[in-house]
């Protein structure tokens, strides 16, 4: 059973929202002013809080700020519940992370709707993401359904990259978050020789270049096309405008992307310590999951060997010749240049034990 906090200071209002939400079959909690309000948010941690602006002792906007700036407080959805209907009011609510605006006299219908929808949306973000770019992308993919996300790029003009165009590079200022309408995009760091690091695949229905738009920083890396590829750019400030409209998918955004960090490391250890042919095994399996999500059998991957390379870190030679290996052992097979993955649990073994013969 859900329970809810209602902080309003009018009795009769509080207790007609209360039977309203009980008849409803959520649980309630009642305070009847700010303060009182934030100590039993602190206390319960409710699954949602229905808060009066004008209050004595602590007004709305307050009970809010202190919520905000606990950790374990943050994330509870907040409904504000006034009289006042100004827009400016609304702003300031709005801007200080409300979820959700409700102006008095309102009907049970609204108040309900308001409840459910908001929850909804919560519970649908507060599900178990893996600690990887895949991760991120599938919470991504939930948000995109939840909160609207298509309208970043839906109705918009998508432009074609040929194969080896650049779509930004490493030091340019982010103007713009990334759509994969079709095709796929490489992420590559460049060393002072001009050897190439990939660092991420993106493929359809993914975005891209969102780490330097949240961090406002210059990308950290180069974006190019692997193949002829659609692809949609959406304005930075349209982005901006979603992330801050949105307290939880902001939230989850900036804990998803600490993951990713984790991620990033465990690549870089990998790579440190890891033989050649342990990481040629894991970016084969990064490849499978890339280009046949499906997982169907005898799918040949079109990568180049050279890509290939640049995933592992070494010269294209050493990689042939690991291939070369994994064929005699049946693992793989290659087609027209194609490589076929024949045993997926044996080459996930490669990855984690070094060798199997």
């Amino acid at each position: 059973m859900k329970k809810i906090l209602i902080i309003e200071d009018n009795q009769e209002i509080r207790e007609n929202i209360a039977e309203i939400l009980q008849l409803d079959d959520f649980e309630t909690l009642e305070a009847s002013n700010g303060k009182e309000g934030v100590a039993m948010a602190s206390s319960d941690l409710p699954d949602l809080i229905i808060c009066d602006i004008m209050m004595p002792e602590l007004d709305g906007y307050g009970v809010l700020h202190i919520l905000a700036k606990k950790e374990s407080t943050a994330g509870i959805p907040f409904i504000f519940l006034t009289a006042k209907a100004e827009r400016a009011d609304m702003r300031k609510g709005m801007t200080l992370g409300a979820d959700d605006y409700l102006t008095k006299p309102f009907e049970d219908t609204e108040l309900l709707g308001a409840v459910e929808a908001r929850l909804k949306k919560t519970d649908a973000l507060k599900k178990d993401y893996s600690n990887s770019s895949e991760g991120l992308n599938t919470f991504l993919r939930d948000a995109k359904n939840k909160y609207n996300l298509k309208t970043l790029y839906e109705d918009r003009k998508s432009r074609l990259c040929k194969k080896k165009h650049d779509v930004f590079r490493e030091g340019e200022y982010p103007n713009y978050l990334y759509f994969v309408e079709s095709g796929k995009i490489k992420t590559i760091k460049t060393n002072e020789d001009g050897k190439e690091l990939i660092t991420a695949i993106y493929s359809q229905g993914e975005f891209f270049g969102y780490e330097a738009l949240l961090e406002s920083k210059t990308h950290p890396d180069s974006a190019e096309a692997m193949e002829d590829s659609y692809i949609i750019s959406v304005p930075r400030e349209e982005f901006y405008d979603l992330v801050y409209a949105n307290r939880e998918v902001a939230r989850k955004f900036i804990e998803l992307l600490s993951n990713k960090v984790s991620d990033k490391e465990q690549k870089l250890l990998n790579l440190a310590y890891n033989s050649v042919r342990q990481r040629t095994a894991e970016a084969l399996i990064d490849v499978y999951s890339k280009f046949n999500p499906n997982q169907q059998d005898n799918f040949p991957l079109n990568v180049s060997r050279e890509d290939l390379s640049n995933m592992v870190g070494t010269a294209t030679e050493s990689v042939i010749r690991v291939i070369s290996d994994f064929k005699e052992e049946k693992i793989v097979e290659s087609k027209n240049s194609k490589i076929i993955i024949k045993d997926l649990e044996k080459l996930r073994a490669v990855q984690k034990w070094h060798t199997v013969r």
